[in-house]
């Protein structure tokens, strides 16, 4: 696809905010790669105040994509390269990717070796791979991918244009709205984590709830989200979820939230919405997270969280605060060291 294409599209769209460009030789492209790697018939992007931009005048692509900032335009101005400036480079990138690597298109078909209960209700357009096991009273909706080993238990329902990838398992009763993803691996409705400690030992409660995905939810290989004992565990709408992590029965789960690799959600925590979680995130049983909280890597999340706090540490505290006292860790021994000589004094 030609730069000059790739722009009007760009420019129909009005993604990313299109304000400038320059074709140069209106070079040929065939995808996208990093600054650093890309080549002549490849295409870039550098957001805004990127620590690359020094190799800006080094970069080998056919065509860079730029955020709107005179100090990129003067690099870039000096060589002959096609580029476009936008107020967000990276959306515009994004949707760069989709024009040349669209998606697959699947057929409405079943593969023979399939194994679906005759009460399953289809709707148009689904596609089911190999070897998929759909339970009694499955209910699935209008053009759904459903790739190869992928597990339905009973009275499970699925909205339109849900893509389950293969050998992910959805447990019964649960509930997945229009536009999910579900990746490898992962499962769906497993039984929460319910047992009650005995004499005799531990006594197993059993999970009776159900969970329930909104709308545009994805979830991430070898991801698991539990079901309670009683009631449900909700993700809402729009929230993506990374690989390997762990969301607890009862958990419920705001809308638009982002939660990074390794995440663990005790049971019966409540998070808001437009959460993020990074990676390695603990948040304990029953605890309150507020809208719009960030939390970084490693948090501890054992108390309630505010609305609106950033936090990091274990356990968590306001970033701020901990930026100031992990500047001092390096100098714990040197402070302890002072004290003991102020208490021999």
């Amino acid at each position: 696809m030609k730069f000059s294409q790739i722009v009007n599209k760009l420019k129909t769209n009005q993604i990313g905010g299109l304000k400038d460009y320059y074709l140069a030789n209106d070079p040929e492209i065939e995808c996208g790669a990093s600054l650093e790697l890309a080549n002549s018939r490849q295409v870039t992007f550098l957001e805004k105040d990127n620590h690359l931009k020094r190799k800006l005048s080094e970069s080998n692509a056919a065509a860079i994509l730029l955020p709107h900032q005179q100090e990129f335009l003067n690099i870039i101005g000096k060589e002959d390269i096609a580029w476009a400036v936008f107020d967000n480079p990276k959306l515009a990138f994004t949707e760069v990717l989709e024009f040349l690597s669209p998606a697959i298109i699947y057929p409405e078909e079943t593969h023979p070796s399939a194994v679906i209960d005759n009460d399953v209700i289809l709707g148009t357009g689904v596609f089911i791979g190999p070897n998929v096991y759909i339970g009694k009273r499955c209910h699935i909706g209008n053009n759904c991918i459903i790739h190869a080993g992928v597990v339905l238990y009973d009275h499970v329902n699925i909205g339109n244009y849900t893509e389950l990838h293969s050998n992910c398992v959805i447990h019964s009763g649960s509930r997945l709205g229009n536009n999910c993803i579900i990746n490898s691996n992962a499962v769906i409705g497993s039984e929460g984590f319910g047992f009650i400690p005995t004499n005799e030992g531990w006594k197993k409660m059993p999970q009776k709830g159900i969970t329930i995905l909104e709308d545009n939810v994805e979830i991430g290989s070898g991801s698991t989200v539990d079901r309670p004992a009683v009631g449900e565990t909700l993700i809402g709408a729009g929230t993506k979820i990374d690989n390997l992590v762990q969301i607890g029965h009862g958990v419920k789960i705001g809308k638009g939230c982002a939660m990074a690799s390794q995440v663990g959600i005790a049971g019966g925590a409540q998070i808001g919405n437009g959460v993020i979680l990074a990676g390695q995130v603990g948040v304990a049983n029953r605890v309150h997270v507020g809208d719009r909280v960030i939390a970084s890597s490693k948090c501890g999340i054992h108390a309630d969280i505010a609305p609106g706090e950033v936090i990091s540490g274990f356990p968590a505290i306001p970033n701020r605060l901990w930026l100031r006292c992990s500047a001092n860790f390096r100098r714990l021994p040197d402070i302890a060291k002072s004290l003991r000589k102020l208490n021999r004094e």
